[in-house]
């Protein structure tokens, strides 16, 4: 809550007047404690996984609008009613898990730091704290995930991800209770070694919700803007780390392919990209080659 009745006092105290920004975020949170708007954080979660995915489901039901050449495993159809089982599993972890965690850990944002008060934060200081959020969360994410592939971490953990080994939008979030929890700390360390304001907080959340909604989504779109971001893994790099599934020990990357490329655990698909490759040479005047994923393996 600000500690702010008017504008005008608000305006006293920072020496100056409150931008268009500043203005509409002190209407609506002058009156609405710092819980409060932590909470929306549940909403937003809500809100995105069940909106953002529905294109690509849309895609995936209709094969005849002429976006199979973009599906990465052409071979595999998902029913209307797996997607729909997909969805109601994710949500009951919503309810059962994510959302009462999320109720109940305000303590920990208040312990390092998120501010909800003004002035706003720049946009440089926003994007800036981003990157740092994504690399961080990259990079820890990367290990927990090596870790889980294991024998004893995928056969009583990580396994129920890999269910779907050609996955889809909402199979982002699909996973144990256990991966669920383990991973959200990756997520909290950005945020507590370089805290900032509650927007940028919530546009962490959201951003990385849509992050692996996208890298899930099983098309490689030529025109999607991610393919302008160094570095960034997308849904062909980490399509290829399901399709492949327990055995795996390629592609461990959430975000960002550095790490694989590092400690060498991109060798299996870079290996596979190079026979593709070399086949579309060969059969490119044939008109016989399928771009599937289907059918190769190397690990």
């Amino acid at each position: 809550m600000l500690p702010y009745n008017t504008i005008h006092e608000a305006a006293t105290a920072l020496g100056r007047n409150l931008t268009y920004a500043e203005t509409i975020w002190f209407n609506y949170s002058a009156q609405k404690s710092d819980y409060f708007l932590y909470c929306h954080n549940i909403l937003f979660l809500f809100l995105l996984f069940s909106v953002v995915p529905v294109p690509l489901v849309v895609i995936e039901v209709l094969r005849s609008l002429g976006f199979d050449k973009y599906k990465i495993q052409p071979k595999v159809r998902l029913s209307v009613s797996e997607i729909l089982t997909c969805y109601k599993d994710v949500m009951r972890m919503f309810f059962l898990v994510i959302g009462p965690l999320q109720l109940v850990s305000y303590p920990s944002i208040q312990m390092i730091g998120i501010r909800t008060g003004l002035p706003l934060p720049s946009g440089w200081e926003i994007a800036l704290q981003l990157f740092v959020y994504f690399v961080v969360e990259d990079y820890t994410n990367y290990w927990i995930h090596r870790f889980l592939h294991n024998k004893w971490g995928y056969e009583n953990i990580h396994k129920v991800h890999h269910e779907f080994t050609a996955p889809i939008g909402f199979a982002a979030p699909y996973a144990h209770w256990a991966e669920v929890l383990i991973l959200g700390i990756p997520s909290f360390l950005g945020p507590a070694i370089v805290p900032g304001h509650m927007i940028t907080f919530w546009l962490w959340i959201a951003l990385r919700q849509v992050e692996a909604i996208d890298t899930h989504s099983g098309y490689d779109f030529p025109w999607s803007p991610t393919k302008y971001i160094p570095f960034y893994g997308g849904a062909e790099y980490h399509d290829y780390h399901h399709y492949v599934g327990g055995q795996s020990q390629s592609n461990f990357a959430s975000v960002f392919t550095y790490c694989d490329f590092i400690y060498g655990t991109d060798k299996g698909y870079r290996y596979q990209k190079k026979i593709l490759n070399k086949l579309k040479e060969e059969t490119q005047n044939g008109g016989s080659y399928n771009s599937s994923s289907q059918g190769l393996k190397s690990d």
